[in-house]
């Protein structure tokens, strides 16, 4: 079985959990790998971060300039129109990344995923359609761009999920993250939204609080 490229941070004892975090148009899976230190986790939570690379694919909205995407973004208005299809191509991807974990002996109930922007995007798809209950899903900057045709299942009903948005977001507004916020309220998922004082970026109360996060979640 063929799979993304990944960067790999591990813990200095066998990993009991995983953390799959995807990244935005443009970058790579380096681009969070430096947040890892800054969690400043516990050392009786060994967590393994997977930070896959997105392949690079001609973006509409920039010309058709090639770049990592994990799909393509043909309109940049509110309502974001995407080529759907490569994002649930994305998103089966991800899943055979959460099934190395479960072969490596991580359970799925200690796989969390995490995504920002267009990652973000994939992450919701591959977390609510994901057939294994999973730990939880952090959706940081980004939006429900599959909310009218994903298939739900049932097994990440309970799911917990954590929205991070900042309020001066000028490429992925915030009431985008919102109106994701409501949409999952409304279909019955234990969602939560912190707003920051940022822009397209993550900031160090940010990271605080992700560290607050995986470690409710993991412990």
């Amino acid at each position: 079985m063929s799979l993304l490229p990944c960067l790999e941070i591990n813990p200095t004892s066998t990993a009991t959990a995983s953390v799959i975090w995807l990244h935005g148009l443009g970058a790579d899976g380096n681009d969070f790998a430096p947040i890892v230190s800054e969690l400043n986790l516990p050392e009786d939570l060994p967590i393994r971060f997977v930070f896959p690379h997105a392949p690079s694919i001609p973006v509409t909205i920039n010309g058709g300039f090639v770049m990592p995407a994990w799909y393509d973004i043909l309109e940049m208005n509110i309502d974001r129109k995407v080529d759907e299809a490569q994002l649930v191509a994305s998103s089966d991807e991800i899943e055979k990344l959460i099934e190395r974990e479960i072969e490596r002996g991580v359970p799925s109930e200690r796989i969390i995923l995490i995504g920002f922007s267009q990652g973000g995007a994939v992450a919701y798809q591959t977390a609510l359609s994901y057939k294994k209950p999973l730990a939880g899903l952090l959706a940081l900057s980004t939006y429900f761009a599959t909310s009218d045709s994903i298939e739900l299942s049932d097994s990440n009903k309970n799911l917990p999920i954590t929205i991070h948005h900042g309020v001066q977001d000028p490429v992925v507004p915030d009431q985008l993250g919102r109106k994701a916020h409501k949409q999952l309220e409304n279909l019955g998922y234990q969602c939560s939204f912190q707003g920051y004082p940022m822009e397209h970026n993550v900031c160090m109360e940010q990271v605080g609080d992700i560290r607050e996060v995986l470690i409710k979640l993991l412990n």
